[in-house]
């Protein structure tokens, strides 16, 4: 995402990409490319986004906030926010924290009008406005969340697929001529699996994933249950109230 963010930027905008790793800048153009923080020292940057994953997010700032300028909007894009407010709020400098909540495993990124970013409230107005205007500018639908009605929603949208999907997985087995539905889901745990493991542990250590958790496994011993009775009354009433859902979920 943090090249995507470079590409999507620098035709606009006077753009710099810091990496450790000179290797991963071999790629970029009309873009300043540094590898070392004198450089970034010298650019004086008006807006800095942190496109590492949530573990090394605060160590990240913490090693370039000596080479900006006080008035640098500090950003950052991760999936989850946890103890970010805390840093925000102790840290005192002016930051913007948003969630593209689209990646390249399933989303393509030159067609982007179905998909949704997430701005935080407690942010920045400056670097909000940038964001809005930014992400306006793909056709992504935008919502404003607090940090923690962010994470909230995440354990909920992204916490019970991503579950769901690993539970899947963990049952498969070789065997020939799966159906239709089965290589849908197929492919939904092969793009998951696809994806960092930094970034599927952020997601799933979300502080408020563990209750949507205990619910799936609600659910599903209720389903083990019918099916153990045979019980067709309760199957169809329970299929009956699944649709239910889906359909109000439709209509949102």
């Amino acid at each position: 995402m943090g090249a995507w963010f470079v590409e999507s930027l620098c035709l606009e905008h006077d753009v710099a990409v810091f990496d450790t790793d000179k290797r991963r800048l071999r790629y970029f153009f009309n873009t300043h490319r540094f590898v070392s923080f004198d450089q970034i020292s010298a650019f004086r940057p008006d807006l800095v986004i942190n496109a590492v994953s949530l573990q090394h997010t605060v160590s990240a700032f913490n090693d370039i906030l000596p080479y900006l300028p006080e008035e640098c909007i500090l950003s950052d894009i991760t999936s989850v926010k946890n103890g970010l407010h805390d840093y925000y709020r102790n840290l005192g400098r002016r930051f913007v924290s948003t969630h593209p909540m689209f990646g390249p495993t399933f989303a393509s990124l030159k067609e982007l009008c179905s998909q949704n970013a997430v701005i935080i409230s407690e942010s920045d107005e400056e670097g909000k406005q940038f964001f809005r205007n930014f992400y306006a500018s793909l056709h992504l639908n935008i919502y404003e969340y607090s940090f923690e009605q962010h994470d909230r929603t995440m354990a909920y949208s992204l916490s019970v697929p991503f579950a769901s999907t690993m539970v899947f997985a963990a049952c498969m087995r070789h065997q020939e001529a799966p159906g239709t539905t089965f290589k849908k889901h197929l492919d939904i745990a092969n793009g998951l699996l696809s994806e960092n493991d930094y970034l599927l542990s952020e997601v799933l250590f979300n502080p408020y994933t563990l209750p949507q958790i205990e619910k799936i496994q609600q659910r599903l011993a209720d389903l083990t249950k019918m099916i153990r009775k045979k019980d067709t009354p309760a199957l169809h009433q329970f299929v009956s109230e699944l649709r239910e859902n889906v359909a109000r979920k439709e209509d949102l």
